[in-house]
């Protein structure tokens, strides 16, 4: 899943406060603070912003490993 564009309630653009939103959760603030400076004041969009998780970096070395097997595989039916 990537990161929101929009929120999944109201509509309204998110894309361009993720990033800043992750980096400075991460860097140790608090998310409430976060979102209050962000200027996000409707709590559907608060939500969408805090609960989406960015799955883009798990699924893909999921896929990367797959099709390394798959290779493999064929390289054992092949010999």
């Amino acid at each position: 899943m990537l990161p929101p564009v929009r929120c999944l309630t109201c509509g309204a653009p998110l894309g361009h406060l993720y990033e800043p939103f992750k980096k400075r959760v991460e860097a140790g603030e608090d998310p409430e603070k976060v979102l209050d400076d962000l200027g996000v004041k409707r709590y559907c969009c608060r939500r969408t912003l805090f609960t989406s998780i960015a799955y883009i970096e798990q699924i893909s070395k999921y896929s990367t490993s797959r099709i390394a097997r798959y290779k493999e595989l064929e390289k054992g039916a092949n010999a």
